[in-house]
């Protein structure tokens, strides 16, 4: 999918790109696989925001995706159409199963309208078949990663992404992740051949405010120029310094380098390298 460029007749204009959809087949959902979305912008069931910065933005329905892949194995399912998702960053895929059930699954890069896919243990390695990794090649790209068997794809689902399987010894099978995170997961996990279509969706220049309302997005304001009530950094008289040992978050925790992962979580002994290219410890 190519990125689409502007004539700078305004400002803004100038350095916006966009998508041009030429991967696009079909404008409209599947009806009978959407539903209605609530907006709550950011807030929770008492009215609090617990989100800030939420609110507005266009209407959507959300397009029920199977990241399962698992209730139709063995049936040969084929792509009917390449379709917009508003609620992700990746594209996805409309297909006909053999027995007349229709579903939406992520769509691969290189997919096209025709293409015959399918999900098991017995389905070959071919780009957008599903599959358990004991039976995936090493070094072969994935995407649509279960972290426990039946739970559904949980990693490796934003456009673009791929992880390669490094590994597999006993129960587990070794992946590297998009962050270079090396990481095991049960090998009877399934995952989805190939990697996320709409590649080049980060490099999409939003180009105006008015564009980010669209997404739903509100604007949001450095602490330096809010009041002290508002943020730790706020007050004072013209630019003045944070006055602390770091920048912090709104409620005063430390903003840089803060751990939030819980520790002794059960799956840190599944992780044999961090992003960071540390060890699996903290």
């Amino acid at each position: 999918m190519a990125i689409k460029t502007y004539k700078p007749y305004t400002p803004s204009r100038r350095h916006m790109t966009g998508s041009d959809f030429s991967e696009i087949t079909k404008k409209t959902p599947e009806k009978s696989l959407t539903v209605a979305l609530k907006k709550n912008s950011g807030r929770n069931n008492q009215g609090k925001i617990t989100s800030r910065h939420r609110g507005g933005g266009n209407k959507r329905r959300y397009r029920l995706v199977d990241f399962k892949r698992n209730s139709k194995d063995g049936i040969i399912a084929t792509v009917k159409a390449i379709e917009y998702d508003p609620n992700r960053t990746a594209n996805i895929a409309l297909i006909f199963y053999a027995d007349g059930t229709k579903s939406y699954i992520l769509a691969p890069a290189g997919i096209q309208v025709g293409d015959e896919i399918l999900s098991g243990p017995d389905a070959e390695v071919k780009l957008g078949n599903c599959l358990p990794l004991s039976k995936v090649p090493v070094g072969t790209m994935v995407h649509n990663i279960e972290l426990l068997p039946g739970k559904g794809g949980q990693m490796v689902r934003a456009a673009g992404n791929g992880a390669q399987l490094m590994a597999k010894e006993g129960k587990y099978a070794t992946l590297r992740l998009p962050s270079g995170e090396m990481r095991m997961v049960p090998i009877e996990c399934r995952a989805t051949i190939g990697v996320v279509g709409n590649g080049e969706h980060n490099l999409i220049s939003i180009g105006k405010a008015g564009r980010k309302r669209h997404m739903g997005i509100r604007p949001h304001v450095r602490g330096s120029v809010m009041n002290p009530n508002d943020h730790p950094h706020g007050g004072g008289e013209g630019r003045a310094p944070i006055g602390r040992p770091g920048p912090t978050t709104p409620w005063g925790k430390p903003a840089l380098g803060y751990k939030t992962r819980k520790h002794k979580k059960q799956s840190d002994k599944l992780i044999v390298r961090r992003r960071n290219g540390k060890g699996s410890g903290r």
